[in-house]
């Protein structure tokens, strides 16, 4: 369990993680595009509170993989075009984009968003990582890897979704390479991986994110969450020196 105040909460794995995407499309009706608006609105606010709350006059790269951790990433783009940030879409890896991030993809294409892939990292005020999700096994392919070097080297602050790109999210084992992040803003609760002391260097500060899962879906699961966001849709959840419990 992890305690933020007075609160405990479980961490997910892997496969629990799954079967609340599952759940949230099949019995309670939220689909997948509305929960990639939550995770997406609430990135670009996260990345705004990294940049003191301004967008206007910032540079925002976005590493955008194929897959939905993509798609958050570009309704974050969108989020933060709108609010004065210069954006900087980068789409990394070789592979098609499944559909709803491409849907995504098509609204940044119209609004005159495009792929940058020779973007300077270095000139960027912050680095928002969005490549791989919880999915991951093994190390990451070459096409990202590649990124994730670039963005490490950059020495800009980078903020990943869900989790650094790299990271086992069920043992906590970082990649060949893997994001090395200042904060990790993850989605509906965290994931086991991120708490062990293996992942503590990469996943600097964690944050976790509301997608709108309803309380009695993890209590379907045999899970008790108590109530967690009536404060803000975003809270912190540890530091990345401290002990998780």
């Amino acid at each position: 369990m992890i305690m933020q105040k007075n609160m405990k909460f479980p961490a997910l794995t892997t496969a629990q993680m799954i079967e609340v995407d599952r759940l949230m499309i099949e019995v309670y009706g939220i689909s997948l595009l509305r929960m990639m608006e939550n995770a997406g609105r609430n990135l670009a606010e996260m990345a705004l509170r990294m940049l003191k709350e301004r967008g206007t006059g910032k540079s925002v790269a976005i590493l955008c993989g194929a897959g939905n951790n993509g798609g958050g990433g570009m309704v974050a783009a969108r989020h933060l075009h709108n609010r004065g940030a210069d954006v900087h879409l980068i789409r990394v890896g070789d592979r098609p984009l499944k559909e709803i991030p491409a849907q995504q993809w098509e609204i940044l294409a119209k609004m005159g968003l495009g792929n940058e892939p020779d973007f300077n990292l270095v000139d960027a005020n912050l680095i928002i990582d969005a490549m791989i999700g919880y999915g991951l096994k093994g190390n990451p392919r070459a096409g990202v890897a590649k990124f994730i070097e670039k963005a490490n080297a950059s020495g800009k602050p980078i903020l990943s979704l869900d989790a650094p790109s790299g990271l086992d999210t069920s043992s906590g084992t970082p990649g060949k390479p893997c994001i090395h992040a200042r904060n990790t803003l993850t989605l509906a609760l965290p994931k086991v991986g991120l708490i062990t002391k293996s992942a503590k260097e990469v996943v600097g500060d964690l944050y976790l994110a509301d997608i709108s899962v309803p309380p009695e879906l993890y209590k379907n699961l045999g899970l008790v969450v108590e109530p967690l966001f009536f404060q803000d849709t975003i809270i912190k959840i540890s530091n990345s020196g401290e002990e998780n419990v």
